[in-house]
């Protein structure tokens, strides 16, 4: 059996999308993860995604068996990557050529961090990336609503960002809520106000920026990618502003869904999803290389 492997960047070309999609609802069936997730399935082929594929086809078959997908999602050289081999395949040493690559491929880009994303029922996955010295960081569960028209809390404004009034304001909170150092919130929010669909909102009240979120449009769902109050303003009902106004924009621009990622040992967080509406509906656990 001769297998060939190719590093692409992306975002890839429709025909790589495609296969890259059959080879994931296969391995779905029969090992029942939804493989998607983890690959970043949504984000390879679209114009502004940063990151790299690393692809294995079977010379006889020419069909791809074997894939690490690596998605820069903020721009700051750390990726977030999965491996996916056909359940057909993963007795032939595979993971071993792509594993190789992979670190080549993250010297070449000068990669200055990586996480491994494995799904929570995805025991071939785990098994292998353990094997090779990556431990159990952190968990992260999506969560999803429908968007439907909410009544609004009036004492609250939410308007879209403002680059030449919003921005200091934004870094501190961002800074107050999340520890970031200026330089990196500054780039996450000229990221924001770059990537298409994606619209930075801010929460004012009394005249003052207290929180923000940013919606993300994916085909018909709304993704929510951030959502942050300043520590003063905590507990006022201004996070739970900022989601009912999400689900009103998802509705009156034509979603269907909107979709959250959050930390599963931020049990604030979680409450103030779960109060709002939002319901888990897939968990990812991060690896981390060398970590114990």
């Amino acid at each position: 059996m001769n297998i060939a492997f190719m590093t692409t960047s992306l975002p890839i070309d429709e025909e790589t999308y495609q296969e890259i999609q059959n080879l994931s609802r296969f391995a779905t069936e029969v090992d029942q993860c939804p493989y998607s997730y983890a690959l970043n399935l949504p984000l390879l082929n679209k114009t502004y995604s940063r990151g790299f594929c690393i692809l294995a086809y079977d010379e006889e078959t020419n069909e791809l068996v074997g894939l690490i997908t690596a998605v820069d999602r903020i721009g700051l050289d750390t990726y977030e990557w999965t491996m996916l081999v056909d359940p057909m395949y993963r007795q032939t040493g595979i993971d071993d050529a792509l594993l190789s690559l992979l670190s080549k491929a993250f010297k070449d880009r000068h990669a200055v961090g990586e996480l491994v994303v494995v799904l929570e029922n995805d025991l071939y996955g785990r098994k292998i990336i353990e094997k090779y010295g990556y431990t159990y960081s952190f968990s992260e569960a999506t969560f999803e609503a429908e968007a439907e028209m909410v009544e609004m809390n009036d004492s609250i404004y939410i308007r879209p960002y403002n680059e030449s009034t919003d921005l200091e304001p934004l870094v501190e909170i961002f800074r107050e809520t999340f520890g970031d150092l200026r330089e990196e919130t500054i780039e996450l929010i000229e990221l924001n106000t770059k990537v298409p669909g994606r619209v930075i909102w801010v929460a004012e009240k009394d005249g003052e920026v207290v929180g923000t979120v940013t919606t993300s449009k994916e085909e018909m769902n709304q993704w929510i990618t951030s959502l942050a109050v300043h520590p003063l303003h905590q507990r006022k009902g201004i996070a739970t502003a900022l989601l009912n106004w999400v689900k009103d924009f998802a509705y009156r621009s034509g979603a269907k869904q909107i979709f959250l990622q959050v930390e599963m040992e931020n049990e604030q967080a979680l409450s103030v999803y779960q109060k709002a509406g939002f319901q888990k509906t897939i968990q990812i656990d991060f690896y981390a290389y060398g970590e114990s």
